[in-house]
């Protein structure tokens, strides 16, 4: 490998990639880990709209709510009420930045556990709240959840799945996500008529928490991690589920052996080492990819949908019910991902989302600029209503088979194991130190922007794809370990890739 230190890790590298029900159910409980973060993002926007949570929390947004003579652009611009959402993300955002040495001490396992306690205690006080301190003490323990699993999940699927189906086992992260989504925009349409429903609906984030957890310690580490901290006889037995019990491991763990050991033997700072130039392109989509994903708008949009359709003139169980349906659109679209992105690659799934959101933001923009305008006094007819909430379907269909779930596949698979936890560490701080900036000011940027918001969004989604399209090289089903061949043969990316082989390259069969 280019920086004459080569990296194999537990996954198949040529040893042997076929899909082993072991393999299979490890990293289906291992992707669940997915769940707690994406039952945050669909009970969040769904709990701002219901009329007890705001009496007791947000009065003056309610008194707006009510108001005769109102801007449906501005109803809910409330800094605190935005402080609710992001504060999860300010405090995932300093969890990650001490994950990736939690995964290479603790493991790729342990720090999934302690996301998942950390997300369950947060929860709990979320539900049993009196006042906004216990809110945000809530929020910002479940960001550390948050920041703990989303960095060790998709490092443990990337390892653990055969290269050849790497696309399709990391893609089940992002689908987990969706449930998540999916299962909370449920419980606030069938809480919202509840006094105390909103309790129920944060409270009940202890059950994804518990799931993921428990479903944590039933699973071994990955051998890569195993191996890194001294565990071999585990690592051997991990390999052995991977792989079938009647498979010959050991040329696979001798040679994971001799990469953990020479990238000791380097004894280099990881934060120091992925700044060098031969790990430029890395460091690069570590940085653009996460950053792109939420200046795609989704995050924003999943956050604030119920508020964003009652605001377009859907009612406020309507607006939760359009909130389920967006959330459908957008699972099954992952499966859609799941299917196509080891057969026909990364990058078509990113650049035909990418047109197919830019065109749904751009036409959004023209139904509400043309019925609404900029005034905010009107709604839209039944039928505009509709016709939006199709297109933003179609928006989230298009990020559901791209941007969802490839902006973590990419970070968890384009680094060497010596700094691939710093590599996803540095990812994961970067989505939430985005994600925590829009979600703080969406509802200011909707107050002042109007429709305009969602032409603020699609500049963004043609800069992107224009991105992947000239500087992202194609990843499908090649072996972690033989990953710098493809910087190595880009137009651009190669004068900054070293260019001699390692000192050992494995076979990729």
């Amino acid at each position: 490998m280019a920086g004459g230190v080569f990296a194999v890790d537990g996954n198949d590298r040529g040893f042997g990639g076929r899909v082993t029900a072991s393999v299979l159910i490890t990293c289906i409980v291992a992707a669940s880990g997915g769940l707690i973060f994406g039952y945050d993002i669909g009970i969040s926007g769904g709990v701002t709209t219901m009329e007890p949570f705001l009496r007791k929390f947000f009065p003056s947004v309610l008194k707006r709510m009510k108001a005769a003579d109102k801007n449906i652009y501005c109803v809910f611009n409330s800094q605190v009420l935005t402080s609710f959402t992001s504060s999860l993300y300010i405090a995932g955002l300093a969890a990650s930045l001490v994950a990736s040495r939690l995964t290479r001490v603790l493991g790729r396992r342990a720090t999934m556990v302690l996301g998942g306690c950390t997300f369950f205690v947060g929860a709990a006080i979320n539900g049993a709240a009196v006042n906004i301190a216990m809110l945000i003490l809530g929020r910002i323990l479940l960001g550390f959840g948050v920041g703990f699993t989303n960095q060790a999940t998709p490092v443990y699927l990337s390892e653990m799945a055969p290269s050849k189906w790497r696309g399709a086992f990391n893609t089940g992260f992002q689908f987990f996500i969706g449930i998540g989504v999916v299962s909370a925009n449920a419980l606030n349409y069938g809480s919202a008529r509840l006094e105390w429903g909103w309790r129920l609906s944060l409270g009940v984030a202890v059950v994804p928490a518990m799931i993921m957890t428990l479903g944590a310690l039933l699973i071994s580490d990955t051998p890569s991690s195993l191996v890194e901290r001294g565990k071999l006889e585990e690592a051997e037995k991990s390999l052995r589920r991977a792989r079938g019990v009647y498979s010959d491991v050991n040329p696979e763990l001798s040679a994971l052996i001799k990469s953990t050991e020479a990238m000791k033997a380097a004894n280099q700072e990881p934060f120091k080492t992925i700044l060098e130039r031969q790990y430029r392109p890395h460091l690069v989509m570590s940085v653009a990819i996460p950053f792109f994903q939420q200046l795609t708008g989704i995050n924003v949009i999943a956050f604030y949908a119920p508020v964003l359709f009652q605001s377009v003139g859907f009612g406020s169980n309507a607006a939760l019910m359009a909130s389920i349906i967006l959330g459908m659109v957008n699972l099954g679209s992952i499966l859609v991902s799941a299917g196509l992105v080891d057969r026909y690659g990364r990058r078509v799934l990113f650049l035909q989302g990418g047109a197919q959101m830019f065109l749904c933001q751009v036409a959004v923009a023209s139904v509400l600029g043309t019925q609404i305008g900029v005034s905010g006094k009107e709604t839209l007819s039944k039928d505009y209503a509709v016709l939006v909430l199709l297109l933003i379907c179609a928006y989230a269909a298009g990020f559901g088979w791209s941007w969802g779930p490839l902006s973590w596949l990419i970070p968890s698979e384009i680094f060497p194991l010596k700094i691939r936890p710093t590599g996803q560490s540095i990812s994961v701080a970067v989505n939430f130190a985005t994600t925590f900036v829009l979600a703080q000011t969406f509802l200011t940027i909707l107050c002042h922007f109007k429709y305009g918001i969602f032409l603020f969004y699609s500049g963004w989604i043609a800069i992107m794809t224009l991105f992947i399209g000239f500087f992202l090289p194609e990843t499908k089903g090649v072996p972690l370990e033989s990953m710098d061949t493809v910087w190595e043969n880009h137009w651009y990316w190669r004068r900054f890739v070293k260019q001699e082989s390692s000192a050992m390259t494995l076979p990729n069969k």
